[in-house]
Formats: structure tokens, sequence, C-alpha cells
């Protein structure tokens, strides 16, 4: 059977999930699905969720695994939901131990038992070899956006997650707690340096004017020669100090409080309280 790719567009938060499988009937993993949350409102929806549902019913799939590329700060997952719907296992990089560190500080939750018994039901080693059904996929390390990025190979693609954007956006920034640009070159470095031909999936995209219409893959080769960030020829220092001018003028992403709260902890929500409503923690004048 021939590996197949569905991919996902959120316009609301710009995000890319994708389900992967080998055809109908077979297992299947979600990578990155979106759980659709109103900041103003405190609302939540699952009108992005259920049309991952509504495709993976209709390919009578059976869903294996609930991929996460990192904590995401842009949109909250819709893991735990899809687990409730379809079932599967979320997983994501055994590195999100340190995120959860860094982050409990930031919502003074430090004493809160984190780790994979309470959130996530499995936590991959570098580079961990498993199985989507009958395709072979490996999880590979991938840190710099974040310490705990990992990127899934199946077969002949790539889920890269934020290390990459399309070539001409770039690539993720590094000033969250625990990111590092020299990190993230040398991860790239280590993505470019797959077959030419390997195609590779993203998890946003923020077209320029020039482009217009979304788009979320790409080939290693165009990334090794348009990336406006990494191409080939640009070397880790000039790649830095880009980095680090760039991301002094970017703001917070709007959802990145609520979101990363909720994700380190593989988008569990927060248990209701005495009158039966679920509360967030947004630290004051912290960051």
């Amino acid at each position: 059977m021939m590996r197949q790719v569905a991919s996902f567009f959120d316009p609301v938060t710009a995000t890319v999930s994708h389900v992967i499988h080998a055809g109908i009937g077979t297992a299947c993993a979600i990578v990155d699905p979106v759980l659709d949350y109103d900041n103003r409102s405190g609302r939540t929806a699952t009108s992005s969720a259920d049309r991952i549902v509504e495709y993976v019913e209709s390919q009578q799939l059976q869903v294996q695994w609930l991929l996460e590329t990192h904590a995401h700060a842009d949109h909250v997952s819709a893991a735990p939901y899809l687990r409730g719907k379809l079932g599967g296992r979320i997983a994501i990089g055994e590195r999100i131990r340190d995120v959860q560190m860094l982050f409990g500080q930031v919502y003074n939750i430090r004493k809160t038992p984190y780790g994979i018994a309470r959130d996530f039901d499995h936590l991959f080693g570098p580079d961990e070899e498993f199985m989507i059904g009958e395709l072979p996929a490996r999880a590979w390390h991938v840190p710099g956006h974040t310490p705990a990025d990992t990127a899934y190979l199946v077969e002949d693609v790539v889920f890269v997650g934020d290390t990459l954007f399309m070539p001409d956006v770039g690539t993720a920034r590094c000033d969250f707690p625990g990111g590092d640009a020299s990190t993230l070159y040398r991860s790239i470095q280590r993505i470019l340096a797959l077959p030419a031909s390997t195609q590779l999936y993203l998890c946003h995209d923020y077209p320029p004017s020039t482009r217009g219409q979304a788009a979320w893959s790409c080939s290693v080769e165009e990334q090794r020669t348009g990336n406006v960030h990494v191409r080939h020829g640009i070397a880790e220092n000039e790649f830095i100090a880009m980095r680090k001018a760039r991301d002094a003028t970017l703001d917070f992403p709007v959802l990145m409080l609520p979101a990363v709260q909720l994700n380190i902890r593989a988008g569990n929500l927060p248990q209701p309280e005495d009158n039966g409503v679920r509360y967030l923690k947004i630290p004051l004048d912290l960051l």
C-alpha cells in the first residue's frame, strides 16, 4: 500500500493538521490537530477537529497515534478530543518534560506531577522508531524552536512541525523559553541533509502577499535553494544574527498563554472547579 497524506488548514490559527495512512481501512496517525478556542469569550469548539473525524470515518481508518510536534503556542491541541472520539495514543518527544518545567514556573504549577503517566500516552526518545500500521516511522528530535520539537519521518515524507515554514516564509522563532537559534540551525541542517526529493509537511503557513494562497508541503530541495532564512550558503552565524534580530520584533502569539498552559499537558483541559466551570491561569506582568 502507498502512504497517503490528507491535510487540513485552520485559517484562524494558520495551522495545518495532517492524517497519514496507507489507504482505506488502514491504521493512521493524526499530526498536530486543532481545538477551536475563542480568546475573547473563552469558548472552545470542535469544528476543525470534526473535519478530521469525518475524514477518518469516511476512509474507515483506525487511529493509532495522535502526534504532537511540540507544545504549540498558537493553538490548543485537539488530541484529547480526538482520542475520545476515535481512539489512539497521544505522543510527543520526551523533552516535553523540559518545557513542562520551564512553563510550570510561568504558571506556578511546579508541584503538579507532569509526565507520561498523567498527560501523554507515550514520550518518544530521540530517533525512536515506531509503526503506523505497516508504515515505518521515526521520531527525530529537532530542538531550537523549543527544547522538545520533534519531526516525524514516515517513509519518504517528514512532518517538521514549526522547524521550517514554506521557503518564502522561512523558519520558526527561537525566543520562547528554552529556544535557541544555533540549535535550530543545526536541527534544520539535519533535515536538509535528507534526499532532495523528500517531501516536507509543515505545521503552519503565513503566505506573503506575493503568494497569497496557503501552502504546507515542499521538497527538501526547495528548502535548500529557496528558504529565505536558511537556504544553502547561509552560515550558522548569519542565521543566528538574523533570527535574534527578527525575534526581537515579534509580538507574543495571541493564544500563547492559554495554549501553552494546556498543550504542555497534551491539550487536556483543567478539571472543573466546584461550580462546574473550568479555568485557565494567566500570569500578569511576568513575560
